[in-house]
Formats: structure tokens, C-alpha cells, sequence
């Protein structure tokens, strides 16, 4: 009978980052797993890696990059199959084997609306043999949109598990016109004040919202008002998604937490994740209670949030980030870790685990984010120079070549 087995590889010479140290060995890949790290049998076929850094490839919690290729322009919409096509080949060439869209279900009509989302989830199924790359979905759901829980239900019984966070920029773009975003109220408290629909400013928070959505601001804002009636219902609601989660088992995230009480609501709903938290206080409430806390990659490359948040480099260093996240540009994984090791904010297999095995434990994907033994074999090699950036030279998937160049200065 014909072995369909695939040939196993070594990859030799290059330095390799493991949980605990880097070392230069031979990794051994077969049948789409890690069979070993040393060179302690033959394999089919060899790669030599010298002078190279070999990595867990990595996984990305979150990245809304993919909108950009879905709408180049606001108001103008690419062919579907292409922008997703697009996206995995982005992602493959920065090194990122397991990816989570963070696809918006939203009230708002446009980009962000329920049946656009609906295309997207339904697209990437049908996609998938063609991908590079593991393409999943976070479900990115802003707690006023009712009507995306049909799709929800969808989408947890679909082929590759979803997350699910929990939004709620409608709150956020309702509250008072004192209160910066990072010292709003926990959204569904009694203290949580509110801005006038009306009021000359709520036009300067609407703008871009109402451009995305190809709606007129006055447009926007009479939706937004109608919306906003949905308020005394959101409770109810939120528990009702976070009870299709948990039965599904779907990894749950707060997103944006500003209070120890907004992160208290969601644990007590099974919501163990904290996304982007924006003050000390909120990232202590999940750091104590040993909840995997997530940043943006963006806020460690550019050194500070761009909105006035906690600086995801000092939360490295403190030893409260678990996982960073591309957000809107896929890079910037990168771009972050290269800038968090010139800054000597952790050792570098420290720094490497923000994007392997710490997005990898918080999304429960126990069978790949190191390179161990019997892992998955999701591996990116990389030309990393002293004081540089590294640059993916090789990503596999599984045991798969998903991208692969030589740059021009290697040739010859």
C-alpha cells in the first residue's frame, strides 16, 4: 500500500526559540507535528537554517486589517474572494499561521453591518482549501446589535471555532461629553451619564462612524438614537450570548474594560479575557484573578496607545500583557517585538510568547504556540539582525510551506 505520509523535515542550524531559552538545534517536523528537537533521527528532507531564528509561528487574537482589503476606499467594496485571498497571503508573509478576524456584527448598515458579516464568515468557509493559513473569526459583537444572534449561532456551529468579544461602542459614543472614554462608567451601571444626540459635538464623534456606514450624520445620529432605546434589553442579551458561548465552548473576551466592575460582570458570565483594557485598575482585576490580558501590538510598535490608553510596552514589563494583537495592522506583531527587545522589556522568549503561546492559551488552543514535541508544526523563520526588524524569510502551517522568499542580498 502507497504511503501518503508527508516527508518529514529537518530544519537545521538555526537558533530556536523555545518556551525557556533559544538554542541552536535541529528541529525535526512530520506528519504536520514537532516529532522532535534535536537531531535524534533521520528525516526525508533537511532545510539549513543557519544564521537564522526559528519561532512558533503566531497566532493573532485579533485583527481588523482584513476591512481595508474588504473596503479600499469608504463606500467602495472589492470582490469578496479576492480581499480574502489577499488578507491570508498577508498573513502568511508575517508570520502568522492561526488568524482571528475581527469581524464586527454591528446595528450599523456598510462595513461593520450583520449581513456583510454574514458574507465574510460564509466566504472564509468557503475559502479555506485555498488558504495558506488557519482563518478563524472573532466575533467582534457590539452588545446593541440584536440582530447579529442568529449569525452568532451560526457561526459557533461552524467549522473552526469562533471567539466572541464583547463590544459596546454604542455606549462609548453615548457617553457625557466630560468623560473621556478611558473613565467612563461600566456601561450598564446607574452612574453611567450620557451625551445629547443633539449637541453640536456629537457630530465630531459620529463622522467617521456615519462615513463608514455610507450614511449622512444626521442619518446616523437619528439611527444612533434609536438605537441607544435598546439599552434597558442589552443585559439580557449579553448573558444570552455569553450563554451560547459557554456552551459551545467558545473562548470569551471583554473588550475595552475601564472599571474592576465591567470585568466582574463578565466573569461571572464566563468571560475569562480581557481585550485592550484601558486603565491599571481594569488590567489588575483580570491579572489577579490569573485571566489572560490582551494588547494592541500597534501601542508597543509606536510606543503608546494612539487614544491615550495604558502603554502596552509598560504592561509587558510590569508582567500584565499575556497576548498581543495585530488590531489594524498585521505588522505590527513584528514591529512590536522587535521594539519591546531594543527596549529590554523581557527576555526574548518572553517577549515571543505575547505571540505563540500566550494567544494561544487564550484562545485554548492547547495543540499549538511553542515549539515542543508533538505540538503542530507552526513555525516561522526569520532573519532577525542585531538592532533590526526580523523579517519572515519561511512560515509552515501544520507542517505546510506557507510562504517562502529569499530577500536579493541572499542571492548570489
Amino acid at each position: 500500500m502507497k504511503d501518503t505520509s508527508a516527508p518529514s523535515l529537518a530544519i537545521t542550524g538555526a537558533s530556536v526559540i523555545l518556551p525557556e531559552e533559544i538554542v541552536e538545534t535541529d528541529v525535526v517536523i512530520a506528519d504536520g507535528v514537532i516529532q522532535s528537537i534535536g537531531r535524534e533521527e533521520a528525516a526525508d528532507n533537511t532545510l539549513d537554517a543557519r544564521g537564522l531564528i526559528l519561532a512558533p509561528a503566531i497566532i493573532d487574537v485579533h485583527g481588523d486589517a482584513f476591512e481595508r482589503q474588504i473596503m479600499p476606499r469608504a463606500g467602495v467594496f472589492a470582490p469578496l474572494d479576492i480581499a480574502l485571498l489577499d488578507t491570508d497571503r498577508q498573513l502568511a508573509a508575517n508570520g502568522i499561521a492561526t488568524a482571528y478576524h475581527a469581524l464586527t456584527l454591528s446595528w450599523e448598515p456598510g462595513l461593520r453591518s450583520v449581513d456583510r458579516a454574514a458574507e465574510v464568515i460564509r466566504g472564509l468557509t468557503a475559502l479555506a482549501p485555498r488558504f495558506m493559513v488557519e482563518n478563524r473569526i472573532q466575533l467582534r459583537w457590539e452588545t446593541f446589535a440584536f440582530e447579529a444572534l442568529d449569525l452568532i449561532e451560526e457561526a459557533l456551529a461552524g467549522p473552526l471555532l469562533p471567539s466572541i468579544a464583547f463590544n459596546d461602542h454604542t455606549s462609548m459614543t453615548m457617553r457625557a461629553f466630560d468623560v473621556a472614554i478611558q473613565d467612563r462608567e461600566f456601561e450598564l451601571s446607574p452612574d453611567f451619564t450620557i451625551a445629547a444626540l443633539d449637541d453640536a459635538r456629537m457630530v465630531q464623534r459620529t463622522t467617521k462612524k456615519a462615513e463608514r456606514a455610507n450614511m449622512s450624520d444626521d442619518e446616523y445620529r437619528a439611527l444612533l438614537g434609536q438605537i441607544w432605546g435598546r439599552r434597558g434589553e442589552v443585559d439580557a442579551t449579553i448573558s444570552k450570548v455569553a450563554g451560547m458561548g459557554r456552551k459551545a465552548g467558545a473562548p470569551m473576551l471583554s473588550h475595552d474594560d475601564t472599571r474592576t466592575e465591567t470585568r466582574e460582570y463578565y466573569r461571572a458570565l464566563g468571560v475569562d479575557v480581557a481585550e485592550f483594557p484601558m486603565v491599571t485598575e481594569a488590567a489588575t482585576a483580570a491579572k489577579d484573578a490569573d485571566e489572560p490580558i490582551i494588547f494592541g501590538a500597534p501601542n508597543a510598535m509606536r510606543g503608546g496607545s494612539h487614544i491615550g490608553s495604558l502603554a502596552a510596552a509598560d504592561m509587558v514589563e510590569a508582567g500584565m500583557c499575556d497576548a498581543l494583537a495585530s488590531d489594524y495592522f498585521y505588522p505590527s506583531l513584528l514591529g512590536a517585538i522587535a521594539r519591546l527587545d531594543a527596549e529590554r522589556r523581557a527576555e526574548r522568549p518572553a517577549l515571543w510568547s505575547l505571540v505563540s503561546s500566550g494567544p494561544a492559551r487564550a484562545m485554548r488552543l492547547n495543540d499549538r504556540g511553542s515549539i515542543s514535541p508533538d505540538k503542530r508544526a507552526d513555525l516561522t523563520l526569520l532573519d532577525w539582525p542585531d538592532g533590526a526588524t526580523p523579517a519572515v524569510r519561511q512560515t509552515i502551517v501544520a507542517g505546510r510551506t506557507a510562504f517562502a522568499g529569499t530577500p536579493l542580498g541572499a542571492v548570489g
